[in-house]
């Protein structure tokens, strides 16, 4: 029997995805978003923002490249991946990113005359298999 590794998550991208493909031509969309806790402590209002890493392959990776933006908020359903590599000090180094399964476009922005920024084609809900063709460190994008 496998364990569980399962996330749901909403947030707001901090910056524009960045599209990459690997030498086999697999398309992988890197991310990542600002997730808020606020809570009351003594009376006085307390925030605390987590960023996390996201990655999406193929189609999906695509379509969330093409629709989202620096503070688009997006609700991810996924899996926790970590990955390893040596840095340039000698040591080993260890992240761990959210590997996109699942989402959902939560807003549009409006633009200055009042019109959706986000073109009516995509869906509002998505439900892709996951393209993933790789479970290791053959998954880092090479062009």
């Amino acid at each position: 029997m496998s364990d569980i590794n399962k996330i749901i998550i909403i947030g707001r991208l901090t910056k524009d995805p960045e599209l990459k493909y690997t030498q086999s031509g697999t398309s992988i969309a890197s991310f990542s978003i600002a997730n808020n806790k606020t809570w009351m402590q003594d009376g006085a209002k307390k925030d605390q923002t987590s960023f996390f890493n996201c990655t999406s392959w193929g189609k999906q990776g695509e379509t969330i490249a093409k629709y989202f933006k620096k503070g688009s908020r997006i609700a991810l359903e996924g899996r926790l991946q970590q990955r390893s590599w040596d840095g340039s000090d000698g040591k080993k180094h260890y992240a761990v990113d959210i590997v996109v399964e699942n989402f959902n476009f939560l807003d549009s922005k409006k633009s200055e005359g009042g019109q959706d920024n986000i073109p009516r084609e995509p869906p509002t809900t998505t439900n892709y298999e996951s393209d993933n063709p790789f479970s290791d460190e053959d998954s880092i994008p090479l062009k």
